[in-house]
Order: structure tokens, then C-alpha cells, then sequence
């Protein structure tokens, strides 16, 4: 088997990450269920739920059958997240966790998930709205209560709630290259959190509200966020202030797009690539 997917779990007691899964397949975007013995991810289109010690198991996701990486699970775990491209345009799905029959939740088409609140009672996620361009939005799960955060002042993307809600973390070329910030939930009182060299993506603050944890490229990529490059992940304190690197290897877009903590937030998982075979 040649290798080019390997889904690790970071331990951060031990500073240290074990394989769980390998595959010659390219998967996407791991995360924990409630219970912390599962991960949900995504491969192919298609979204599979892997038992720790286990095989994956295919998830139903009824017509929905391209999925990207920017799903996720509710608070509760009864319901899985979906963002899908099945008619062409991005749109955000719920469907049991069990698998069933997709109900849409967003009105406008351009719209990916990335994050749900603690309490179940909002998500977070980019989408193209007016002006075309990325803009931060919070909703209800039901779809029915869209709010703008952050619109405008560059790319803005891969946003995540708070431990205590208060917050929404996100990262934006506002400041001249990918660097990490965040709002209230209402959009006031926006802080650049990072100050660095690199172009940091994918803030995901920690379930016990210590840490956030996120992805760090070379410059050399500008505004994107690809695959297949040479990354780092790196810890900071929920407060701000000087980020730890705990791991350098080969990734980016899929190692981990939406919230990857294990709950109470002592352990992350997350995927590593393999260079294509040539």
C-alpha cells in the first residue's frame, strides 16, 4: 500500500501524536465525537465515521454526495453537519448522525461551515454574500437566524466559537497576510491575535478555554490554504501571546479545517499526507 493519508492523535501531556488510521486514500478533516472513542471525516465526497481501533463505516448522507472538509458534529452528537456541492454550489446540510435524508440550511448558495457554539445554539461558518467576498456569519442550526460578524477588509475564513461562546476566532489578510483574529459574536471589538511570519489558518480554541490551536504555511503561499505543503501546527493561549510550534509535517488544506479537539481538550487529531505516488 502506498500511502498518503495518516489520521494521528496529538496528545499534548506527552507532546507526542499515534497513528490511528492509515489509508492509500486522501481524507479530510478529522474530528471527535462527544464520547471522544470516534472520528467523523470526509473522503471522496462521502462522509465515514471510524471507531478508534476500528475501520471506517460510511455515514448515509442521502443525495449528498460531495462533501468537502467543513463538516462537523452538534454539542450533543446527534447531529452531523454538512457542507456539499451536489448541485454545484455549496450549501450547508443537517442529517442524523445515524444518517438520513439532508435538510438545508442555509438560504443562499456559497456558504461553508467551520464551527457550533458549546451550547448548541449557534454555528459559524464563511459564505459569500454581498459584494462577493468571504464574509464570517453565525446562524441558528435551523438556519433561521443569519447574522453577519466580519465582512470585508480582505479574506476572511475558518472561523470557531470560544470555549464560553463570547468570541469567534477567524483568520483574515486584513492585516497584509494570514494572520489570526476575532470579534464578539456580534462583530464588535475585532483583535488581531497573531503577529507573525507565517500565514496562520484554522484558529480552533480548546474545549477547556486554555489554548487555541492552528495551522501555520510559508508566505510563499499568499492567500490560499493547499494541500500537500510543508506546515506547522501551533498552540497559542486563548488570551493571545506567543504560539508553541508542536509539530512540523507535510499537509494543509484537510489537516484540520474544522474543530479537532478531543472534549476537555487534552489531545487533537488531525491528518498528515504522503507525497503522491509520481
Amino acid at each position: 500500500m502506498t500511502l498518503r493519508s495518516s489520521i494521528e492523535i496529538y496528545d499534548l501531556e506527552t507532546r507526542s501524536s499515534r497513528v490511528v488510521w492509515q489509508t492509500e486514500q486522501l481524507v479530510e478533516s478529522p474530528h471527535f465525537t462527544p464520547d471522544g472513542r470516534t472520528l467523523i471525516f470526509n473522503s471522496d465526497g462521502l462522509i465515514y465515521r471510524l471507531p478508534i481501533g476500528g475501520k471506517p463505516e460510511r455515514i448515509d448522507t442521502g443525495f449528498a454526495i460531495r462533501c468537502n472538509n467543513d463538516h462537523g458534529l452538534s454539542p450533543d452528537g446527534r447531529t452531523l453537519i454538512i457542507t456539499d456541492k451536489s448541485d454545484g454550489r455549496a450549501a450547508i446540510y443537517t442529517v442524523p448522525v445515524e444518517g438520513g435524508t439532508p435538510v438545508r440550511i442555509t438560504d443562499n448558495f456559497g456558504s461553508y461551515y467551520h464551527g457550533w457554539s458549546g451550547d448548541g445554539a449557534r454555528i459559524t461558518y464563511t459564505a459569500f454574500r454581498q459584494r462577493d467576498v468571504f464574509a464570517i456569519l453565525t446562524n441558528t442550526p435551523d438556519g433561521r437566524n443569519e447574522q453577519v460578524v466580519i465582512e470585508g477588509g480582505g479574506l476572511n475564513d475558518g472561523p470557531d466559537f470560544s470555549a464560553d461562546g463570547q468570541w469567534v476566532w477567524f483568520n483574515s489578510d486584513r492585516s497584509g497576510h494570514m494572520q489570526l483574529w476575532r470579534a464578539r459574536t456580534h462583530g464588535s471589538d475585532r483583535q488581531r491575535m497573531s503577529d507573525s511570519d507565517h500565514c496562520d489558518w484554522f484558529p480552533h480554541p480548546s474545549p477547556d478555554g486554555r489554548h487555541v490551536l492552528f495551522l501555520s504555511y510559508d508566505t510563499s503561499v499568499g492567500r490560499d490554504h493547499p494541500r500537500d505543503k510543508t506546515i506547522w501546527l501551533k498552540l497559542m493561549p486563548a488570551v493571545g501571546g506567543a504560539s508553541e510550534t508542536l509539530l512540523e509535517l507535510f499537509g494543509g488544506q484537510g489537516t484540520m479545517n474544522v474543530p479537532n479537539w478531543l472534549p476537555g481538550g487534552k489531545s487533537f487529531a488531525f491528518v498528515r499526507y504522503f507525497p503522491e505516488s509520481s
